[in-house]
């Protein structure tokens, strides 16, 4: 797969963990999706921002690895961040699932301007 095609990235940047997520995201990317949760784990990082921006496509296999991240990093004491803005596909699965609110949502890379 070329780095054009990685659908999945992880990085670290101070107290920060970054998971960049691409293009169209389903079950087939489940193992790609969990490994970035472990890394981000290890980490340890006070926050882990997960770039949203350029995932076109996604189902319930993301609804409930962000929504398990989100217990992990409350239960921890750390913060989870998606970042946008967010694509209308990913928009409407976070509202027509009611999840929308329990997430900390920011539309630009300079922090957590958005909504809780």
């Amino acid at each position: 797969m070329s780095v054009a095609e990685t659908k999945v990235q992880v990085r670290r940047s101070g107290q920060e963990f970054r998971i960049v997520l691409r293009g169209e995201l389903d079950y087939d990317d489940l193992e790609d999706v969990q490994a970035a949760w472990e890394a981000a784990d290890e980490a340890g990082a006070a926050t882990t921002v997960v770039d949203l921006f350029e995932v076109a496509f996604a189902d319930s296999m993301l609804l409930n690895e962000l929504l398990h991240a989100r217990q992990q990093h409350q239960a921890a004491g750390r913060s989870l961040v998606l970042q946008g803005p967010l694509q209308p596909a990913v928009r409407r699965l976070l509202t027509l699932s009611g999840t929308y609110d329990h997430f900390t949502i920011t539309d630009n890379t300079h922090g957590t301007n958005g909504r809780r």
